[in-house]
């Protein structure tokens, strides 16, 4: 489980190929990986990994397989990526229940600078709309975010996110631009609402 405050970033040092998936090299020397041990889980861009392996203090391996590329984006290739350690028992809880398992890949239509601030439109995908609404979370890369805005369209439905300028500095979203693909995650309340209303619509049609 983890936050959506993104502690770190870290960037991909060593794209390997394995198989059909790829294992990577990251660099995360501000992560403090000194309580990390192989087998701990780390969101990467908001996709929960295993650490394989820790060459030194400041690098770990992980192992993305081809299910978990084909249901995201920017896990295989260089470049930098939020970083977030799995929650432990007692650690505070500033951003909203991320399980770090990507729901869908979602494209940037306008990143848009308003005095200090920054506005980010993103085309979510349709089988997610449902689970979109205004003042609701959504993990987009990996950090937790506020929906300033829902419109749904025939083919998709944009959101729109208030950046603020902490948000800018210290995750990789300030890097986002028009086309830019995006790893986003659901609010797990809203995954579980749906799902106790479409038992309840199954059990009203029975009577």
């Amino acid at each position: 489980m983890f936050t959506g405050i993104v502690q770190a970033i870290g960037k991909v040092r060593e794209p390997e190929k394995l198989g059909n998936g790829v294992r990577l090299t990251i660099w995360a020397p501000t992560l403090g990986l000194e309580d990390v041990a192989i087998g701990d889980s780390i969101a990467v861009n908001g996709a929960c990994m295993t650490v394989v392996d820790k060459t030194d203090k400041d690098e770990f391996k992980i192992e993305v397989s081809a299910e978990s590329l084909s249901k995201t984006t920017g896990l295989d290739t260089f470049g930098e990526v939020n970083l977030e350690k799995a929650m432990r028992l007692g650690d505070r809880f500033d951003g909203h229940m991320v399980s770090g398992h990507v729901d869908g890949v979602g494209v940037v239509e306008s990143m848009e600078k308003i005095a200090e601030s920054y506005k980010l439109v993103i085309r979510a995908p349709r089988v997610l709309s449902q689970y979109l609404a205004y003042k609701g979370s959504i993990t987009v890369n990996g950090v937790s975010l506020t929906i300033n805005s829902v419109e749904d369209t025939a083919m998709d439905t944009l959101i729109s996110i208030n950046l603020i300028p902490h948000t800018i500095e210290v995750t990789t979203l300030k890097h986002l631009k028009a086309q830019s693909e995006v790893n986003l995650e659901i609010d797990t309340i809203a995954r579980y609402i749906e799902r106790m209303m479409s038992l309840k619509n199954d059990e009203d049609s029975l009577f």
